[in-house]
Order: structure tokens, then C-alpha cells, then sequence
């Protein structure tokens, strides 16, 4: 088994909850697309890291069924990890910054695949949601306080790969933040918490607590 650290990423204030992701260090073990698909597969997270070039932040990103050429939580958990100042996807250059206790991203919303970013009137409408039928990527929100910018939000994929409700989903919160153009505080899934805000020319910062699970 190729050798892997697991971080939660997106973690409430006293440290539970996030989304786990699987990063591999050292991408040159497994360098075949098809060897990193089989082994997200087999891992079975959200997402799953390779790290091509630890000082210069490149990344390659899978989930259990497909190769992103961007995702929040991956990059968050990576720029967190590799504690550099930008990484390098696919889809472009992720400026990163340590502030404390949160690891920022700044990216743009276009680089994600599109969701249907579905409003609901209460959270309590959004808790009670079933998971839908594998179809279109679905991100269910509905304002706590429209006031404060707080957010309870759940999101559900659709792709029909076993993961049937993703717990923090960062380029989600990216969207809807360029939709509402405005910083937002997220709660989603069972308590992780994203936080974001606009940035100049259509960029968005994304940020949230990392921790080493293992």
C-alpha cells in the first residue's frame, strides 16, 4: 500500500467534525493516472491528494471516481499541509496563507464543476433532507442569520461512487459566495465550518481549521 497521511479538513471550533482527505506525499510512487484513480477508489474519501512537487505546491486531485481540476478541501488541506504560499492545479495557480488557527485558499469559482446550489427557507428544512437519487451535484443552503452571514448548508454529489453526502465541500462555498458576493460563515454536514470571502476581480477566499488525523 503506497504510504499516505489523513487530514480533516474544515473542522468546527473544538477540533471535530471536517471532511477527511487522503494526501500521498510523494506522487512519483504512483505517477499513472489510472494507478492514482484506483487508489482513491480503493481509499474511498472525498478526495484524495498526490503531491508532485512538495516546494512548489503541484497537486493532482481525485475523488473515488473522476481526476478534479480544482476542489476546496483539497487544496486547504494541502496548502496546510505543504505550508506553501500558492499551489498549482490543473485549473490554475490557489494563492494560500496560514492565519492561525485557519489555512486560506484564494481561487475562482469557475474552476469547479458546476452544482445546483439549491435555497431552502429554514436549516431545519436543509437537516431534514433526504440523499437524492445519483443525478446533478446538489448543494442544499438556507440562511441561519442573513444578518451575521451564517449559513447551514449539506451537500450531496449525485455521482453515484459511494459518497453519498460530502461533509465540507469548498468549492460549493466558493460558488455561493460569488453568487451572494459576500463573506460567509458555513456550517455543513454534521458541524464543519467553512469560512469565505470576495475577493477583487471574481476570486474568492476559503478557509477553515486543518488537523493531522493520522
Amino acid at each position: 500500500m503506497t504510504d499516505y497521511d489523513v487530514l480533516r479538513v474544515f473542522c468546527a471550533p473544538h477540533g471535530g467534525y471536517g471532511n477527511e482527505l487522503g494526501v500521498v506525499r510523494d506522487g512519483s510512487t504512483l505517477p499513472e493516472p489510472a494507478d492514482r484513480q484506483a487508489l482513491a477508489a480503493k481509499l474511498g474519501f472525498s478526495e484524495t491528494v498526490f503531491v508532485d512537487d512538495p516546494e512548489r505546491g503541484v497537486i493532482d486531485i481525485y475523488t473515488p471516481s473522476t481526476r478534479l481540476r480544482f476542489a476546496g478541501y483539497p487544496c486547504v488541506g494541502a496548502a496546510w499541509l505543504l505550508d506553501v504560499p500558492e499551489l498549482v492545479v490543473p485549473a490554475g495557480t490557489v494563492g494560500a496563507r496560514q492565519d492561525g488557527e485557519f489555512c486560506w485558499i484564494e481561487a475562482r469559482p469557475e474552476w469547479a464543476a458546476p452544482r445546483t446550489l439549491r435555497r431552502y427557507a429554514t436549516p431545519a428544512e436543509v437537516d431534514a433532507l433526504q440523499v437524492p437519487p445519483p443525478g446533478d451535484w446538489l448543494y442544499a443552503w438556507a440562511w441561519e442569520d442573513e444578518a451575521a452571514g451564517r449559513i447551514r448548508a449539506r451537500g450531496f454529489p449525485g455521482r453515484g461512487d459511494g459518497i453519498e453526502e460530502d461533509e465540507a465541500t469548498g468549492a460549493a462555498a466558493l460558488q455561493l459566495t460569488d453568487r451572494l458576493d459576500r463573506a460567509l460563515n458555513i456550517t455543513q454536514g454534521k458541524g464543519s465550518q467553512l469560512l469565505t470571502a470576495p475577493q477583487p476581480a471574481g476570486w474568492v477566499e476559503l478557509g477553515g481549521r486543518v488537523f493531522l488525523e493520522r
